[in-house]
């Protein structure tokens, strides 16, 4: 890693427990507020301690797109948790294409960026 890459992971890091300490939940009940809170710092610690180890430069600007793009969400929406899509079953592939392998494959290819990674930890 970088150390222009590394910087910009650590300023990533920082601003989302600078996020989490200023976070007001939606609803402004304080316990959604503490959960809400506490779901950003694990979620945080979670995703950054599982990718800590990448080498791969195409990956880790892969990380930190989908973090940037969840913190803008969670900020935009003032909600933290990532914003489910909603595909029609068998919705993707063409009549011809109907199998169960196209369709799992065209689902993960229309995954947003900010969603690469909630699947995994969930």
């Amino acid at each position: 890693m970088t150390t222009a890459t590394r910087q910009e992971v650590l300023g990533l890091y920082r601003s989302i427990f600078r996020l989490a300490r200023k976070w007001q939940a939606a609803s402004g009940q304080m316990e959604d507020t503490i959960k809400e809170k506490q779901y950003i710092l694990n979620e945080a610690r979670t995703l950054f301690q599982k990718n800590k180890n990448l080498t791969d430069t195409d990956l880790i600007k892969q990380c930190i797109d989908e973090c940037t793009a969840r913190i803008e969400i969670g900020l935009h929406y003032q909600i933290p948790y990532p914003r489910p899509i909603h595909l029609p079953p068998m919705g993707l592939t063409s009549v011809r294409g109907r199998g169960l392998r196209s369709q799992e494959k065209l689902r993960k290819l229309s995954k947003p960026v900010y969603l690469k990674s909630h699947d995994e930890i969930s």
